[in-house]
């Protein structure tokens, strides 16, 4: 038996179709790239996947950047698999956000700065992110003390996410970054990972602006989004128990008798 993350690398070398992997990176890239504005379908973005190539309907266009950063994703969610038994580092962390963004039309502006912190402050939410300047120090002190946890549990992944979005390190691209980060994280410690839906951004993003003051709303979007995963692992299961997980590792988690 395999866990996720071998599962998920067997299966890329495989090129083995409708299975966890396949499935997993049609499924992300089109929802993490929906819920900031892509115009793709799951349709178009599987096709992509699978032949790569752009498929129309009813001569709709289809933007040029959207195909990229769909592509870079697919490639990120790759990456994300060859470096998910290493800790977190600044360095994963910025080559996520490099592979994302390449040959985008943001590339094409020299003060965007891919691959690397931002240059110029931005604003989420009518709230204020951290300043440029100070980018640096938070993000050392957010991995160091995320690192320095005797053991890393879906409590302290979803923490780790609140944090970095508040931050908001990279000129764009931040929630993508942060959500490949997850679940790159849930891989190394074997829980099972999770993938938010665009179908359920409002209670994402309310989640992170009420998180300060009350967790519960964005541990509920993951745990929901987490029992999705588990449901297709087990569909995938059936008769054969080929992928296995920490079950204990996965229930814990009590939030108001969530779990």
């Amino acid at each position: 038996m395999n866990n996720i993350l071998d599962c998920l690398r067997e299966e890329k070398e495989m090129r083995l179709k409708g299975r966890l992997y396949h499935y997993s990176q049609i499924k992300f890239a089109y929802n993490s790239n929906k819920i900031e504005g892509s115009r793709l379908t799951e349709d178009q973005t599987r096709y992509i996947f699978e032949t790569q190539t752009i498929s129309t309907e009813n001569n709709r266009t289809a933007n040029v950047n959207d195909i990229i950063e769909t592509v870079n994703h697919f490639r990120c969610f790759d990456y994300m698999l060859e470096c998910a038994d290493n800790p977190l580092s600044e360095e994963i962390i910025k080559e996520f956000h490099k592979i994302l963004k390449q040959s985008s039309f943001d590339s094409h502006k020299e003060w965007f700065n891919i691959g690397e912190y931002k240059k110029l402050p931005n604003v989420v939410g009518e709230k204020e992110t951290t300043h440029p300047l100070k980018v640096k120090e938070e993000m050392d002190y957010l991995i160091n003390k995320y690192l320095n946890n005797n053991e890393i549990d879906l409590k302290k992944i979803i923490d780790f996410h609140y944090k970095f979005e508040r931050i908001h390190p990279f000129q764009d691209g931040n929630g993508r970054v942060g959500r490949l980060i997850m679940f790159k994280e849930c891989l190394k410690n074997n829980i099972v990972p999770f993938i938010i839906e665009d179908e359920y951004k409002i209670y994402y993003y309310m989640g992170l602006q009420e998180y300060p003051n009350s967790k519960l709303r964005l541990t509920d979007t993951c745990l929901f989004a987490q029992d999705v995963y588990k449901n297709i692992i087990k569909y995938l299961n059936e008769g054969n128990d080929m992928i296995k997980y920490d079950e204990k590792k996965n229930i814990e988690l009590n939030i108001n008798g969530r779990r």
